[in-house]
């Protein structure tokens, strides 16, 4: 019954690691219910240092996030106020086209809102559109990066956490 127990939570902590890509928080969801099986399972072997070293690599994926757009914008000629734009176009991206494409429309929102984020507010600052695009082209790519990074480390943290729930 254990196995059964053990194996079920490891294709909750799969699906929560999904949320990624849904631009919600998986990794966190991931520490959150390992905590919980901790909760209810003392006898597992993960301590404070163990749970440190989870919320420590979930924090690097959230820095790696939001650094990769901001890097991907000012390597293209981008202006500290695209970058917000690129931040916000983003966040509302997601939020818009969530409920489209089975929830995939948030990650392609993401894409696009930071790109769209990024042209508006670097045009409306009086760049030229060639520049204006290019700056955009490199917000974008720098949350496709970020994202993807951001879910490489919740394989990681996944790959940390599920060992420990078997029996």
């Amino acid at each position: 019954m254990a196995e059964l127990f053990a194996g079920l939570f490891t294709i909750l902590l799969i699906l929560c690691l999904a949320l990624n890509f849904f631009g919600l928080p998986g990794n966190w969801a991931i520490i959150g219910l390992f905590a919980i099986w901790k909760w209810t399972h003392p006898e597992l072997n993960a301590g404070w240092l163990f749970f440190a070293l989870l919320i420590a690599l979930a924090l690097v994926g959230e820095g790696i996030e939001f650094g990769a757009s901001v890097w991907g914008a000012k390597k293209y000629g981008g202006t500290s106020k695209g970058n917000w734009g690129a931040m916000l176009g983003a966040i509302l991206g997601s939020i818009f086209l969530a409920p489209f494409f089975l929830g995939f429309g948030a990650l392609a929102g993401a894409f696009l809102g930071a790109y769209i984020g990024c042209f508006l507010l670097e045009k409306l600052q009086g760049r030229p559109t060639p520049e204006a695009r290019k700056a955009a082209f490199g917000a974008m790519w720098g949350k496709v990066f970020g994202v993807v990074a951001k879910l490489g480390i919740g394989v990681g943290i996944l790959s940390l956490s599920v060992p420990k729930v078997w029996p």
